[in-house]
């Protein structure tokens, strides 16, 4: 009964579940995703159309494979049966979607994403045809959510003088969605540069000048125009051009543009609207993922892997070790692993073999746990979630339960309450082989109260071992594990090193209840992580989840001391408590708060703004350098940073005097835009500090840093024009 309590909280620290914000719109709220066909029954060898159909919310768009000048184009990855190919997606012609000073393009109301599906030619009538389908999206207002659906349609296959022909419905749905497609042009284009900007001209006999309308052009190209700027239209006898903005992006010598021109064209009848593809053929659409044999690798994630070689998973791994060492040295391990070493001058008479077993049972629950917590991580990863290193704590469930165990713990050390072997208690023991899985236990925690921590070495490491195959991920982990546990592990093999540390003595009572201050102020950081995820509902059941822990171990205690039906009474009585702390949870965990900028980083001396993608992409499309800080209230290196560096005067007067633009992004809870982000640089977890120069590559610092070092980042890059007044960045 006294190791159910530590028991039954390390299995709440275990939970990795996440809750999704009550006060935001969801997704699946604004767009609804349905997989359509246009034949009736699939005949063996012939293509055939198929469609995703995406309805938005009134007020609401979701992109084009070019977005312009923010958003994301949406993206299909397919899972077929063996055989079945799907071709790419067949856009819609786009409309402008005019926000603030930025122009986008996508669709509002409805849109259907066509794409061809070719069936082998060996097709059975009597089995039918499932087609599934993942679809990404971004879909915006003035503030953007990202979605995802999974669709799916059940085809039969046409026997013998079977046609499979629509129904009249379906044909009406894809002759329109056919209708809102480009045609192929008859005419042709050049692209000639004039200054900063671009003359796009098009020669088209046959079209007469005074019917020209309006025209405008809709690039493949993302960084070749400011989509903003106007388009100038001028006609000639043997055609039109228009005439176009350089974008500020663009480098080097202009390429030929292409794109979709939308041409009105005056007729008797009215004004006809023409959609037209001219010009370079467009690249291959990254929209349109290559399909996946279904039964096989279903769960495949969509990212690219990473160049796996020999010499680059042994530097991962090295660089793992590496920062699993320096963990030992950060605030959330060093009280733990202080117990450990306080057990080992205590026991230091007793027989070396012992030790070294408990040695080894504490890096097993190390090594054992960081692989366990790897595995989890990947495959939520391989089922399509936007989860990196760090990913429990975004679980207000998780965050409570460590507070829990760890007050526990404070509390058994301070010698208020003696706990037997439960909580602080276990791994203690080295005198038997009992003290085992106490050992083993602390190893585990060991690396459940490390995960808010980064080292440095460990980002490069973990965003390699996210990104390489599964086995590869699972050895790096390991050596991050292993670089954890060798201090310890080399204290009890080596004897030399044990006999270095001082000999027990009744300092060692006081040192152990003053490890319990460290301990308890861990606690109150947990608090304070928590209130960023939760309501005050939340953070109020878990400061009665404290009451009830101290209520628990006291309970405990008096058992210790009973006997006969007394001391079931209060096992008993305590056993009622930990099911009211496990409730307790289940409130902290519902009671999911709508997030923000975590205050832990409201210490910056430097004026910031909220993170988003198309914040970043507006303020790069101005001209203006960014530095982008992705922080997280439980990230204890980012808030170190925030405030011996970041609030600096130093750095405030250089972003000041640059025209630095600063986006911080909040990563206490789940936030796919800046797992995105931090993937797109390597990185699995918080903190990721990037700065964008007005023109040239991204540069990624330290995950320490210094202000030498910002200052040196920002005095490499070249010099910007500070504007009289910034237009403010839309929050799309």
């Amino acid at each position: 009964m006294r190791d159910l309590l530590s028991a039954a909280i390390l299995a709440l620290c275990l939970l990795v579940g996440h809750h999704p914000a009550a006060a935001a719109p969801r997704a699946g709220d604004l767009v609804k995703a349905e997989l359509v066909a246009e034949p009736s029954a699939v005949k063996p060898g012939e293509p055939f159309a198929v469609g995703v159909r995406l309805t938005m919310a009134p007020g609401w768009h979701t992109y084009w494979r070019n977005p312009g000048d923010s958003g994301l184009a949406t993206e299909i990855r397919w899972t077929l049966p063996d055989g079945v190919a799907a071709g790419p997606i067949q856009w819609p012609a786009p409309q402008r979607l005019p926000v603030s000073h930025l122009v986008n393009y996508g669709y509002e109301g409805e849109t259907v994403l066509l794409t061809e599906i070719s069936p082998p030619a060996g097709l059975s009538p009597g089995q039918p045809l499932t087609l599934k389908a993942d679809v990404s999206y971004l879909v915006c207002e003035r503030e953007c959510i990202p979605g995802e659906a999974s669709v799916s349609i059940l085809l039969p296959v046409a026997g013998p003088g079977e046609d499979g022909k629509p129904d009249p419905a379906d044909k009406a749905l894809f002759d329109a969605a056919r209708g809102k497609l480009p045609t192929p042009s008859p005419w042709t284009a050049r692209t000639e540069p004039a200054g900063e900007r671009l003359r796009f001209s098009v020669e088209a006999p046959g079209l007469k000048p005074e019917s020209i309308h309006s025209a405008y052009l809709f690039p493949f190209d993302e960084a070749a125009i400011e989509h903003a700027a106007p388009q100038v239209l001028s006609v000639a006898p043997a055609g039109f051009s228009l005439e176009m903005k350089r974008s500020s992006l663009a480098q080097g010598a202009p390429s030929p543009l292409g794109g979709v021109l939308v041409l009105e064209e005056a007729l008797e009848t009215g004004v006809a609207r023409h959609a037209i593809e001219i010009g370079a053929p467009p690249p291959a659409a990254p929209a349109s993922v290559a399909a996946v044999p279904s039964g096989f690798g279903q769960a495949a994630s969509s990212r690219e892997p990473a160049d796996v070689t020999l010499a680059s998973v042994l530097q991962a791994a090295l660089l793992a070790f590496l920062g699993g060492l320096i963990l030992n040295l950060m605030p959330c391990v060093f009280p733990v692993l202080s117990i450990k070493v306080l057990s080992l001058v205590k026991h230091s008479g007793y027989s070396p073999a012992l030790v070294r077993l408990n040695g080894l049972a504490y890096a097993a629950g190390v090594v054992g746990s960081f692989i366990a917590l790897a595995a989890i991580l990947l495959a939520i990863r391989a089922g399509g979630a936007e989860v990196g290193w760090g990913f429990q704590l975004q679980s207000p469930v998780v965050v409570a339960a460590l507070a829990f165990l760890l007050f526990g713990m404070g509390l058994s050390l301070s010698g208020g309450l003696e706990l037997g072997a439960s909580l602080a208690g276990m791994g203690q023991r080295l005198d038997t082989r009992s003290g085992l899985p106490g050992s083993f236990l602390t190893g585990i925690l060991a690396t459940v109260v490390a995960t808010p921590c980064t080292a440095p070495f460990m980002g490069t490491a973990i965003g390699f071992a996210m990104a390489a195959p599964a086995a590869v991920g699972l050895a790096i982990f390991a050596a991050l594990g292993l670089g954890l546990a060798l201090p310890f592990l080399l204290l009890t093999f080596w004897p030399g090193l044990a006999r270095l540390l001082p000999r027990p003595g009744r300092w060692m009572e006081t040192l152990k209840q003053f490890l319990a201050f460290p301990i308890y102020a861990t606690v109150a950081w947990l608090l304070f992580v928590l209130s960023q995820e939760v309501g005050p509902t939340g953070l109020f059941a878990a400061l009665i989840g404290l009451v009830t822990v101290g209520f628990a171990a006291w309970a405990l205690r008096l058992a210790s001391l009973r006997a006969g039906w007394s001391r079931h009474a209060w096992q008993g009585t305590a056993l009622a408590a930990i099911l009211v702390l496990i409730g307790l949870g289940v409130v902290v965990g519902r009671d999911r708060a709508g997030g923000g900028v975590a205050t832990a980083a409201a210490g910056s001396g430097a004026a910031w703004q909220p993170f988003t993608q198309a914040k970043l992409d507006a303020l790069r499309a101005e001209g203006r350098p960014v530095f982008v800080n992705m922080t997280a209230a439980w990230c204890i290196s980012c808030v170190v940073n925030e405030r011996l560096v970041l609030s600096s005067d130093a750095i405030r007067d250089a972003f000041a005097a640059g025209n630095v633009a600063y986006l911080k992004g909040d990563w206490t809870n789940r936030n796919p835009e800046i797992t995105r982000l931090l993937e797109a640089h390597g990185r699995s977890g918080v903190p990721l500090y990037v700065f964008y120069p007005r023109a040239g590559e991204p540069v990624v610092l330290p995950q320490i840093l210094t202000e030498a070092t910002i200052l040196d980042s920002i005095g490499s890059a070249p010099p910007s024009k500070r504007a009289e007044a910034p237009r403010s960045a839309t929050t799309e």
